[in-house]
This record gives C-alpha cells, structure tokens and sequence, in this order.
C-alpha cells in the first residue's frame, strides 16, 4: 500500500480552507435520524452490482476486519461550514475492496449504501481515489457510535455527507443516480472547493441524465 500522503504545515501558517468553512476544534456529531445498534453477528458488508464477475461479493465483520489495514491522513469537511483538519484515520482502503471485487469496465459511478436505507453516489474516479477510505478508527481509536461505528466512509476532497456513516455496502453502477441528500437538494457531485453544497448550483454534467 503506499504510504498515507498529509500535508505538511508550520505553525506559523494558517490552514487552508475551502471557501465559506470554518476552521473546527472539536468533531461535532451530526446525522439524520436514530444511531443503530450494532449487532456483529448481523453484521456484513457487500459489494454487487456490475461486478466485473456478476457476483455479489460479502464479507461478515471478523471477515472486513482482517482485511488489510490502512491508515490515512485527511480533513474533513462539513457542509455544514466546519472543517476538521489534519485528522489520522484507519481502515480498508476503498481501493483495496476494488481490486478485490472489481467492478465491469461499464461501471461509472458507485452508490455507497448504509443503515436505514441511507446512501450516497459518487464517481468512479472519487470512489477509488488513493484517499478515500472506509475508517474504523480516527486518531488510532475505535470510532464510536455516533461517529459512524463500525464503518464510515472517508472521501476527503468531497464534503463529509458523500462519507455515509454505518456503511454497509457498495453497489456498482453504469450510470449515475442521486443518494439521499441529492435527492433532497443536495449538490450531486459535492467539492468544497468549489463550494458546490446545493443542486440549484449544478452545471451540465454534475448531475444524472433526465
């Protein structure tokens, strides 16, 4: 695995922010709805899809865990206007889980899917960004339940709402097609350095075809 990239900073410089954020001390808990129970015997995670081999690929919690082991430094930006940065987080790398259920050469887009039925799109390109990561730890420590427990999604150069927490699978797509928050007047594609937070602001291209 290479290592994590970070980016160094004196502490006579100002971090750099996208625009409209904020710089954040502490890691607020912000999520719509209940936080579920988690239950390991239950648990499993699943990839299906366009599957490069039409299968559905499943692994139960002791099988993910001992999945490699990556750990990778990042901000964290909020929609809400806050910014985390600097944070170390530790998990599968979204890679690592492509090269092990690769998706058919038609895929251009993921749904990543979690508890409740919530779930989040993205583009291929960002899903397997060398960053993006499915964290089980922040800081060396176990996340707790309000902070995504046992997986959370990681995508650091998109806001954090396209990093569902409770993560639960992955469905590869051919085309694309709005997750919840998009589907509520969210932006569909989510860069906070272009500050693209709402659909109103979505140029041709950013969004699913009608």
């Amino acid at each position: 695995m290479g290592q994590p990239e970070s980016r160094e900073r004196h502490e006579s410089e100002q971090p750099e922010l996208p625009p409209g954020q904020r710089l954040q001390r502490g890691w607020p808990v912000t999520h719509y709805g209940p936080v579920p129970k988690f239950k390991p015997d239950r648990w499993e995670f699943r990839i299906f899809g366009a599957t490069a081999d039409g299968d559905k690929h499943c692994w139960n919690h002791e099988q993910f865990s001992a999945l490699p082991f990556a750990t990778v430094e990042a901000d964290l930006h909020c929609v809400t206007k806050f910014s985390m940065l600097g944070a170390e987080w530790g998990g599968v790398l979204a890679r690592t889980l492509v090269e092990l259920a690769p998706p058919a050469p038609s895929v251009t887009h993921v749904m990543v899917w979690a508890e409740y039925g919530f779930s989040a799109n993205l583009r291929l390109a960002d899903f397997t960004s060398e960053r993006t990561i499915f964290a089980t730890h922040k800081g060396g420590e176990l996340l707790t339940a309000e902070h995504g427990f046992p997986l959370r999604l990681v995508v650091p150069h998109l806001y954090a709402w396209k990093g569902p927490k409770w993560v639960r699978g992955v469905e590869y797509m051919t085309a694309d097609r709005r997750g919840f928050w998009e589907e509520r007047g969210y932006h569909n594609v989510g860069d906070p350095w272009r500050e693209q937070r709402y659909s109103y602001q979505e140029e041709p291209g950013d969004g699913p075809e009608l």
